[in-house]
């Protein structure tokens, strides 16, 4: 197949069909294996690498990226990765992308999506009062996926001084049963554990987690290559005290 301009394609239905075949072309069957084993329920996998998929979405953003989201379809992983990414990519307001991200979020639905294209809105960075009013309606959310949305959202982009307090009485405050959403929560406290130790331990030491979610979160700071030995080796002590099966 020759290579697709995706800058200067225009995006009728003929055009997405062969945007559809050009990514069956990238396909890479024991990628497609060793991905699909790790985000559960995804059946729908063509096995095209990250790297390729964010190329391509940094092509469609520098196009007509209005018409590729109109037509876009929902067929393939890979497809709603890079709807994600390109709304990360583009060149707009951010009234005009958190509308887009509106509609886009209902569409994740699984960690992989939800992670890689949070991380690719850093335009949040700079609209952080904007972004996390924005983010307020999802945070109460009582779907897995739309939560961790949410909160891998601050993850990335909240952890800095003038939020870490309510990034903290958010998590703190948060009920939902979901494993993915507690993983995000633990994921989420253990980084603020490296950048605000203080702060974060009193939020550990306060019983108002759960043990699940604490357990998880102690087991991140473990694992974590960014805290020191002796540091892990009083999370330990903590983790047998605060949980007494482990």
């Amino acid at each position: 197949m020759n290579r697709l301009n995706f800058k200067e394609l225009q995006w009728t239905d003929e055009n997405h069909n062969l945007f559809k075949e050009h990514l069956l072309s990238l396909a890479q069957e024991e990628y497609k294996k060793f991905s699909a084993s790790l985000i559960p329920n995804c059946n729908n996998m063509i096995g095209v690498r990250i790297p390729a998929l964010r190329e391509i979405a940094k092509q469609i953003s520098k196009g007509d990226w209005r018409s590729f989201l109109t037509v876009a379809s929902d067929e393939y992983f890979e497809m709603v990765m890079i709807q994600g990414f390109v709304l990360g990519y583009i060149d707009v307001d951010c009234q005009t992308r958190l509308e887009y991200i509106e509609n886009f979020v209902p569409k994740i639905d699984n960690w992989s999506v939800c992670d890689s294209t949070c991380s690719s809105f850093k335009f949040a960075q700079k609209n952080r009062v904007e972004v996390f009013d924005f983010l307020d309606t999802h945070l109460n959310s009582k779907e897995e996926y739309e939560l961790r949305f949410a909160i891998v959202m601050l993850l990335n982009h909240f952890i800095v001084d003038e939020y870490i307090d309510s990034v903290l009485k958010i998590l703190g405050n948060l009920n939902h049963s979901g494993y993915y959403v507690k993983m995000a929560v633990a994921w989420t406290l253990s980084i603020c554990f490296i950048k605000y130790n203080d702060k974060t331990m009193s939020l550990i030491c306060s019983d108002i987690l759960d043990d699940e979610t604490l357990r998880m979160t102690l087991q991140k700071i473990v694992e974590s290559n960014r805290v020191d030995k002796s540091t892990k080796d009083e999370i330990r002590k903590l983790k047998k005290q605060k949980l007494s099966n482990d």
